[in-house]
């Protein structure tokens, strides 16, 4: 279960990141235009963006496994595809499909994790899919590098398929499928169309803003169709996204902890690589391998960290996670246009690691112990949604603020310098190219290297306002988890037997286990240790998150309602009836 879902949701991430180092060589290879470029290099993650929750409400309706499946099946079919194409226009239907396939399989791996483990494990589970993911994400720019030095741009894509093909087969045949309880109301279609194209809408009028007059009424678009597609929920009966989510502080403020946090990463990240190359001077490989002593730090200690909000709660690493993370920003103001790697971006790469790898895995615990084990295929879509929207919408607004600033600092530096007016008129009018400058060929030495001092000097400027805006995003993020999130996990299993809508408690019995085990799987010579015990009759059998289901096939036979947890230190009991904790 564990090394399927991790795989699968692991192929999905380096592919959002793989992208970014093989751009040129894409673009000479297919000869593709800027525009088409832009498009390659976003429709994954804006798929992904506005699918993500479509693809956790399906998740819960027609069987998670399923649609983890169909997910790894769509981004293994569209690999193929974008790795044989011919054109540019060809690779952006492929990178759609990919994220597709993506959409689909992330939210319902984290939802198959929190069905398959017990409370008591579940932090350590969560912690070990995020320390993962985290780290082929990360990676994923240097793997890119490495396949387009050594092979092709076109491996980056092809070489993930026998991959995608072994989780898909592993998940096929030793993940069990999850679907809590029996109900399967109709698929709320209104809510997918208007929450897809309204998040679509709005991250395309976001990208497209420095570039389009069509972006603003996009954007406009967009929100009417988010604002109607939350009017649509809160009357419909079978919600895509209930609203009733929100009512549980630790569930509402977790997403705003997610939206502030990874909204300041996003944007921090996307203009970093920027300063790197244009004014330290780093080529795209040293670029990626920058990033590692992030990545090694949220890989290793994620796990640790989930342990630990297992026992102590998710409360206390949610409110120190983004203050360490805020710290990192503000040390990644601090270098200048010289120095070391080792002085400069080495201690706040490693601090920021360290906040996020104590928020991570806490926060995703958070959300998905803030709802009922039924929904929480929905929830883990609905922070996924957050966590990529933050990422799209940080490119857009801090790209455009780091234009803005490099613009007005280069033209007012560009002002103080001795150039000739043909000179001096060549430069003003790259402004907007955020550090991309050519400098005229009729320039002196000492002309060109003030240009450059100019370029430096007003990127490294940008950055810092980027920086400082990312930990001050962090920071408020603390304050959010520290407001709204509760000490304690916000899902505990009922206790007691206080009527909450069921009619069967007069069958319940005070009944000693027949066995020490699953009755079937020791008949079978097999052994599984998440246990059931019926009330009626005393038989034991495995959860539905075994391969054999056998307590829920004892109540199919016998008709006997109520089971109760053999798992130490969990005393709910569960009616199938009525599909609710009693």
């Amino acid at each position: 279960m564990l090394a399927a879902t991790i795989f699968g949701s692991s192929i999905a991430f380096i592919e959002a990141s793989v992208i970014n180092v093989a751009l040129p060589a894409i673009q000479h290879g297919l000869r593709a235009s800027v525009r088409e470029m832009q498009w390659i290099a976003s429709i994954y993650t804006l798929l992904v963006a506005s699918l993500t929750l479509t693809s956790g409400s399906a998740g819960d309706r027609f069987g998670r496994l399923r649609v983890f499946a169909l997910g790894l099946g769509i981004l293994a079919a569209a690999s193929v595809v974008a790795g044989c194409v011919v054109t540019g226009t060809q690779l952006v239907v492929a990178r759609a499909m990919q994220g597709m396939g993506a959409a689909l399989l992330v939210p319902n791996s984290l939802a198959l994790l929190s069905a398959a483990f017990p409370k008591t494990e579940r932090g350590r589970a969560i912690g070990t899919w995020s320390a993962a993911t985290a780290v082929t994400s990360a990676g994923g720019p240097i793997l890119g590098g490495v396949f387009v030095d050594t092979l092709s741009w076109r491996a980056a894509f092809i070489l993930i398929v026998p991959l995608a093909l072994v989780a898909l087969g592993v998940a096929l045949a030793r993940v069990p499928e999850v679907r809590i309880g029996r109900r399967r109301p109709e698929i709320d279609w209104w809510g997918v169309g208007l929450a897809t194209g309204g998040l679509a809408t709005l991250v395309f009028g976001l990208i497209s803003l420095a570039g389009s007059g069509s972006a603003l009424p996009a954007v406009v678009v967009g929100v009417a169709l988010l604002l109607g597609f939350l009017w649509h929920e809160a009357r419909t009966l079978s919600p895509m996204m209930p609203l009733r989510l929100f009512r549980s502080a630790t569930f509402l403020g977790a997403n705003v902890l997610t939206l502030l946090l990874y909204f300041a990463l996003g944007g921090a990240f996307f203009v970093l690589p920027f300063d790197l190359v244009r004014v330290h001077g780093y080529s795209a490989t040293a670029t990626g391998a920058a990033y590692l002593p992030f990545a090694a730090l949220l890989g290793g200690l994620s796990r640790p960290a989930g342990s630990l909000a297992d026992r102590l709660g998710a409360r206390a690493p949610l409110v120190a996670g983004p203050l360490v993370a805020a710290v990192g920003f503000l040390l990644l103001a601090l270098p200048g246009a010289g120095g070391s790697y080792w002085t400069t971006f080495f201690p706040a790469m490693c601090v920021i690691g360290l906040g996020m790898a104590i928020t991570v895995a806490p926060l995703t615990s958070a959300v998905m112990g803030a709802v009922d084990e039924q929904e929480v295929g929905v929830a883990s879509g609905v922070n996924n949604t957050v966590a990529r929207v933050a990422g799209v919408i940080a490119v857009a607004v801090c790209g455009l603020m780091a234009l803005s600033i490099f613009g007005r600092t280069f033209s007012a530096r560009l002002a103080t310098l001795d150039l000739p007016p043909a000179v001096h008129a060549a430069m003003a009018v790259q402004g907007g190219n955020l550090g991309d400058v050519l400098v005229p060929a009729g320039a002196t030495a000492a002309e060109h290297a003030a240009i450059e001092d100019a370029v430096g000097e007003a990127l490294v400027t940008a950055f810092r306002w980027v920086a400082l805006l990312a930990a001050l995003l962090a920071a408020a993020g603390s304050l959010a988890a520290a407001v709204t999130v509760e000490a304690a996990p916000a899902r505990a299993p009922a206790t007691g037997t206080a009527e909450v809508r069921c009619t069967h408690l007069e069958l319940v019995h005070d009944v000693d286990p027949r066995t020490q085990g699953c009755a079937e799987c020791l008949r079978l010579g097999e052994r599984w240790v998440h246990l059931r015990l019926c009330l009626s009759c005393g038989y034991v059998g495995c959860c539905d998150s075994s391969r054999r289901r056998h307590a829920t096939a004892h109540f199919w036979a016998s008709a006997h309602p109520i089971v109760r947890s053999l798992e130490p230190g969990e005393t709910w009991r569960w009616c199938y009836v009525d599909e609710i904790a009693v």
